[in-house]
């Protein structure tokens, strides 16, 4: 395996991240049941993401970042994915963190960065804790679930409500605490996504001081404390489209390889009661005609999306409501889509694909489990939209 350096101009930077994405990807197969087993990434597949340069993704270019076009960051996870679904999770919703603390203000970004570039924040955004304002910032108790990636972060983004005066709008942050303000519960007992390590993070009593929070409405209307010393269009993104497609793109990534694998058996498969060959079949044709689209779809409309978002915030211009509601849709139903790919190619495969060492067997559950995040319930972002289209306000804030 080699691993390069990416450097030189916007161009050369994506082709080295894309060669060393290729190049991880027999090995990252060949882990994977180790990190299941392990119900955590090996040491040796994170230094790896390091050395491929995939943590600085989306990181400043300050702190050594290249500050990659969101598409780039997007199909470096869809080729990891096909290696390991659990891995391409892992380095979706942690180098997304990056991006995130680039919003911070500048004395947070020093605090986890300052002597050391390559650390790395998990993340649980759920707002399941206790938040108490004090003089100079708030205090923090609970329990945050599904941290991805826990056990190799220093630091963790915990959500919850800022207590707000009566009558005022919810006030929705993202706290920053260190490692040594809380403990991990090793509860990740799944059967999907199982290298994912994505324990619980525990708080009793911690102090936040107010520049290690993070508001969502500046988030939302794109002007962040961060942007005051990280000006690149990439941190004028709403934080809520790039944040929802960091787990909802290994879906596209694990659906690529459950069709890739389904053309390897089928090309020489050959029935054991018939004699017929499976490629000549119409239905095995049909399949992989149509999952072959519905990927190039997938592909195109997400490339699509994020040109558009790069180029508003080049130009300072902000999207309307109805497109960022599309936008969020259009996410949250790529999972369904990867989903219906996968179902549609397992039920093809045969019976060898019920088998615990057929690949098919972890793209089939690891896809369903992607399904299950908050993020990805197209019902409720169809909804939201088709609330829009017809006149009505958004209720998602998430945008």
């Amino acid at each position: 395996m080699t691993l390069t350096d990416p450097t030189g101009d916007a161009a050369a930077v994506r082709a080295t991240l894309l060669a060393n994405a290729d190049a991880l990807v027999p090995i990252l197969r060949q882990r994977g049941p180790g990190a299941e087993a392990a119900r955590t990434l090996p040491a040796e597949t994170i230094a790896d993401l390091h050395a491929a340069g995939f943590f600085k993704m989306l990181q400043p270019a300050r702190f050594g970042g290249y500050e990659v076009h969101p598409n780039t960051f997007f199909d470096v996870q869809m080729r990891v994915a096909t290696g390991c679904p659990s891995t391409a999770w892992v380095l979706g919703v942690v180098a997304v963190h990056n991006w995130q603390l680039a919003l911070f203000p500048e004395a947070a970004q020093q605090e986890v960065w300052g002597e050391d570039p390559t650390v790395l924040i998990s993340s649980s955004y759920a707002p399941t804790g206790k938040v108490t304002a004090v003089e100079g910032g708030y205090r923090l108790s609970g329990r945050w679930s599904f941290s991805s990636g826990c056990d190799h972060c220093d630091w963790a983004f915990l959500g919850g409500f800022a207590p707000t005066p009566e009558g005022a709008p919810p006030d929705m942050r993202t706290f920053l605490v260190p490692k040594s303000d809380y403990t991990l519960e090793d509860n990740w007992f799944t059967f999907a996504l199982k290298g994912t390590g994505s324990k619980d993070v525990v708080l009793n009593d911690v102090f936040v001081p107010a520049h290690r929070t993070h508001k969502m409405s500046d988030g939302f209307v794109c002007n962040s404390p961060g942007n005051a010393v990280n000006g690149a269009p990439l941190y004028r993104i709403p934080f809520g489209q790039l944040f929802v497609r960091s787990v909802s793109t290994t879906a596209i990534g694990i659906a690529t390889a459950a069709l890739d694998f389904y053309r390897e058996v089928t090309a020489t498969k050959v029935g054991a009661a018939d004699g017929n060959k499976a490629a000549a079949d119409p239905a095995s044709q049909e399949a992989a005609a149509d999952a072959a689209r519905r990927l190039r779809q997938l592909v195109m409309v997400l490339h699509s999306n994020f040109d558009t978002l790069l180029d508003a915030a080049t130009r300072g211009q902000k999207l309307p409501i109805e497109q960022r509601v599309a936008f969020r849709y259009d996410s949250a139903a790529a999972v369904s889509e990867a989903v219906a790919v996968v179902d549609s190619l397992f039920s093809l495969c045969g019976a060898r694909a019920l088998f615990t060492d057929s690949p098919m067997h972890r793209y089939f559950l690891d896809v369903h489990g992607a399904r299950a995040h908050y993020a990805n319930r197209p019902e409720a972002s169809a909804r939201n939209y088709g609330r829009v289209l017809l006149g009505q306000r958004s209720t998602d804030f998430f945008l």
